[in-house]
């Protein structure tokens, strides 16, 4: 056992020593073994939300800068940790183009499919918009598009080192912290956030460590699937538990599909597949071709976003936005901008 895991083991550790640990993870030349036994105890024992807070902190330090204009702040951003292993398409992508077409600014920070078969940039690079861009293209695209995809594995090149790690425990089924910290690793460090997580323990600790990443309005939502299973979104498929950020400490409440404005969904209704079937399904929402259960839960999460991001505080209005976002072609609109300002057609 190296010094590190039994330091996992012993107890909650200092933001100190969370720096000196995550400076060793990301260290290439550290045995992936060693590694692994870390984030292996450190998982079991649980990891604090100070402790979470310290490492994102340090992974950051060490992430590509997106030095977001202040003309063009605030932003927010929209995603969840995955891991729901439902086999739905891509909702938070498609959320992205609603919010931005009701007037958030979102930079979205993503990856490929790791647990699902099409992750954000599998899809936005068959939508037409290339998720390798320059920074300064990105910038462009944030301004004349109000949306960006900032491309995980560019931004964490330092992650690199962390892949045999991770790989040795997802052989072993053995989830540890890297599960859980990429929606808060986004560098562009926005104001806004709708976060989702794939378990209900994760949302006090989200709940905690949003506010210390910068974050002054949130949202953090875990779905349930009636009769079994999880989401990492806003459900239609049954009640959503969330925890809503406010000055004075988290606000918790749980809602049911009616208390949103739409009816409940059936699994089948909600689920995609490979980049190609859930680009042309997404595509069909942003041009009015989809009504039903795809275009409904789209539009819940999307006016969450659109809380989130302040343009009203009033949910049956943020609701109207989104769907006005979708019938007046303003939401499809932001992908053409986009795929436009990457130099596509």
């Amino acid at each position: 056992m190296s010094d590190w895991a039994a330091a996992a083991g012993a107890g909650e550790m200092s933001a100190e020593q969370i720096d000196r640990a995550a400076r060793w993870l990301l260290d290439e030349s550290v045995p992936a073994d060693a590694k692994a036994s870390f984030l292996e105890i450190w998982h079991r024992r649980g990891e604090a939300p100070e402790e979470v807070v310290a490492l994102a902190g340090t992974v950051l330090t060490h992430a590509q800068p997106f030095e977001v204009p202040a003309g063009l702040r605030p932003v927010i951003d929209v995603c969840g940790t995955g891991g729901d292993k439902l086999g739905l398409f891509n909702i938070s992508t498609a959320v992205m183009f609603v919010a931005a077409g009701a007037g958030a600014r979102v930079v979205k920070h993503g990856n490929r499919g790791i647990t699902s078969k099409s992750g954000g940039a599998d899809v936005l690079e068959t939508l037409g918009v290339p998720v390798d861009l320059p920074i300064p293209q990105l910038y462009d695209m944030l301004e004349e598009a109000g949306a960006v995809f900032l491309f995980a594995p560019a931004f964490h090149p330092a992650f690199k080192a962390v892949a045999p790690a991770r790989k040795i425990l997802a052989e072993r089924g053995q989830p540890s912290v890297f599960n859980m910290i990429g929606p808060l690793l986004n560098p562009a460090r926005p104001e806004g956030q709708l976060a989702g997580v794939f378990s209900e323990a994760l949302i006090s600790l989200y709940a905690d460590v949003l506010p210390h990443l910068g974050r002054e309005r949130a949202w953090v939502v875990h779905g349930k699937a009636v009769p079994d299973g999880v989401m990492d979104e806003i459900s239609t498929l049954g009640p959503t538990l969330i925890a809503k950020l406010s000055p004075a400490g988290p606000v918790r409440e749980t809602v049911q599909p009616g208390d949103l404005g739409v009816p409940a969904a059936v699994l089948a209704e909600l689920r995609g597949g490979d980049a190609a079937e859930n680009a042309r399904l997404l595509a069909e929402i942003l041009r009015g071709e989809r009504r039903g259960a795809a275009r409904d839960i789209v539009v819940v999460n999307a006016a969450a976003a659109i809380v989130v991001a302040g343009l009203t505080g009033d949910w049956s209005e943020a609701r109207e936005r989104a769907v006005a976002a979708l019938d007046s072609g303003a939401a499809d609109d932001v992908l053409r901008r986009m795929r436009r300002v990457a130099g596509m057609r």
